[in-house]
C-alpha cells in the first residue's frame, strides 16, 4: 500500500497543482482536508475538484463552533491584537486548522502533512509549528520551500502543469489580490498593496463591507451582554458566540466598521502590507473592553493589558499549543470572572459611539467620582497622599539644587 499525505486544501490554484505534484514526485496517495473556519462560498464545488486533481478522499470538517469557542473567546477576552491594528483574524485560525488535520491524518494512518503556504510567509511557522507540537511524528511537507522539485514560480506555470496532467480547471491566469477568509475576517494582500504609498482601491477590495464614506447616514444602536467575558446577546436575542460574530459582521460591514490598512513586521523578518476587514471582531472586542473599564480594578486592567500584548505576538508567530499560552489564557480567565454586564453603542460610518454601560459588578461608584463631597472622601487625605506620592520628585529636584548650588 502506498504511503498517505493528508493535504490542507482550499481548493485554491495552489493547492490543487500539489496533489498531482504530491503524487507524481512521492508517490503518494494523497487524501485532501478543507477546514471550514466560515469560507462561506469558497468551499463550493471541492469535492469534485480534489477528485478530478487525483486525491483519493476529501474531508471538508466544519470546525466554526471550535474556532469561535476555544480560539477567538481568549482572544478577544485578552483584548489581544497584534501591533495595535491587526485582529488576528489568520493566526488564530491556524491552529484550529492544524489541529484538524492532524485528526485526519491520525484517522487516516498517514505518514505526512503537506500544507500550501509559501516560504517567505507567517502561515508555514503557524501550521508547522502546530502540528510538531501535536504529531512530532508525522512528515511535514512544504512545497514551495523545495525548490529543487517545486519549479512553478507563477499562476501560468501552475495552470499549464496542471493541465499537462490532464486536469483542466476553471482557473485564469489574471492576478488578483491574495485573500484568505473566515467567519472573523477577511485579509487582502497583492496588487496595488504592495506599495505602501498607493491608496487601496476600496471599490475593488472590500469584501465584507464598505468605507465609512459609503455607510448609512444615519447611526444604528446595538445592545449587547457578557457573561464572565463570553457575548451571549444582541439586542436581547440569546445566540451561540458563531451567531453572534455573523450577525456582528452584519451590522459592522453595513457601517463601515474594521476596515484596516497596515504594514506589520512578519515572523521571518519582512514588513508586509495588507489589508483586513473585521467588521464583527472589531465591534466585539469595543464592546468587551467597555464592559472591562467598569468591572476591573487598575492593578488588573494593567497587567491584563500585558498579558494581551504577550498572548497576540504568542497567536501571531503560532505557538498556540504551549505551556506559555495556557498559562495567559489562564491568567487572563481568571480575570473574566465579573465581567458580565450590558453594553450599548452607536454604530455610525466606521465609528462605535459608546451609549451606556452597566454592570452587577461595576467598581464604579458615582458618590467618589462626583464633584460633591462623599462619606468615602475627604479631600483632606489628598494633602499627605500628594506629599509621599511625589516625594521622590521633591528629593530629587532639593538634591540637583544642592549640586548646581556647589557648583558655583
Amino acid at each position: 500500500m502506498k504511503e498517505k499525505v493528508v493535504l490542507a486544501y482550499s481548493g485554491g490554484l495552489d493547492t490543487t497543482a500539489i496533489i498531482p505534484w504530491l503524487k507524481e514526485n512521492f508517490d503518494y496517495e494523497v487524501i485532501c482536508c478543507c477546514v471550514d473556519c466560515g469560507q462561506g462560498e469558497e468551499l463550493d464545488g471541492l469535492n469534485e475538484r480534489a477528485k478530478l486533481s487525483g486525491a483519493s478522499k476529501l474531508y471538508i470538517e466544519d470546525i466554526v463552533d471550535d474556532f469561535c469557542d476555544n480560539y477567538i473567546v481568549p482572544c478577544v477576552q485578552a483584548h489581544a491584537v497584534y501591533e495595535n491594528k491587526y485582529l488576528l483574524g489568520t493566526s488564530m485560525a491556524r491552529p484550529a486548522i492544524a489541529k484538524k488535520l492532524v485528526e485526519i491524518a491520525r484517522k487516516e494512518g498517514a505518514s505526512a502533512i503537506c500544507h500550501g503556504a509559501t516560504g517567505k510567509g507567517n502561515d508555514q511557522i503557524r501550521f508547522e509549528l502546530g502540528i510538531k507540537a501535536l504529531a512530532p511524528d508525522l512528515k511535514i511537507i512544504a512545497p514551495w520551500r523545495m525548490t529543487d522539485i517545486w519549479t512553478m514560480n507563477s499562476r501560468e506555470e501552475e495552470i499549464e502543469y496542471c493541465k499537462q496532467h490532464g486536469i483542466n480547471l476553471p482557473f485564469d491566469a489574471s492576478h488578483s489580490y491574495s485573500r484568505d477568509r473566515n467567519l472573523w475576517h477577511i485579509s487582502h494582500e497583492g496588487l496595488e498593496l504592495e506599495d505602501p504609498s498607493l491608496e487601496p482601491n476600496y471599490d475593488n477590495l472590500l469584501v465584507l463591507g464598505v468605507t465609512p464614506q459609503n455607510a448609512p447616514d444615519e447611526g444604528e444602536y446595538v445592545t449587547m451582554t457578557f457573561e464572565k467575558g463570553v457575548p451571549k446577546s444582541i439586542n436581547g436575542e440569546e445566540m451561540k458566540v458563531s451567531d453572534i460574530i455573523r450577525k456582528l459582521n452584519e451590522l459592522g460591514g453595513k457601517h463601515g466598521i474594521g476596515i484596516c490598512d497596515i504594514v506589520e513586521n512578519r515572523v521571518v523578518g519582512m514588513k508586509s502590507r495588507g489589508v483586513y476587514e473585521t467588521p464583527g471582531g472589531t465591534i466585539l472586542y469595543e464592546a468587551h473592553q467597555q464592559l472591562e473599564e467598569l468591572v476591573l480594578d487598575r492593578a488588573t486592567y494593567e497587567m491584563k493589558e500585558e498579558m494581551g500584548n504577550k498572548l497576540s505576538q504568542i497567536v501571531y508567530e503560532g505557538k498556540w499549543f504551549t505551556p506559555l499560552r495556557e498559562a495567559v489564557q489562564a491568567f487572563i480567565e481568571s480575570t473574566q470572572e465579573y465581567v458580565t454586564g450590558e453594553v450599548k453603542f452607536n454604530l455610525y460610518k466606521g465609528n462605535i459611539i459608546k451609549a451606556g454601560t452597566t454592570s452587577p459588578y461595576s467598581l464604579y461608584s458615582e458618590s467618589l467620582a462626583s464633584f460633591t463631597t462623599g462619606d468615602l472622601y475627604d479631600h483632606h487625605d489628598a494633602d499627605g497622599f500628594i506629599n509621599l506620592f511625589g516625594l521622590p520628585l521633591k528629593v530629587r529636584a532639593m538634591k540637583m539644587q544642592e549640586v548646581v548650588k556647589n557648583q558655583k
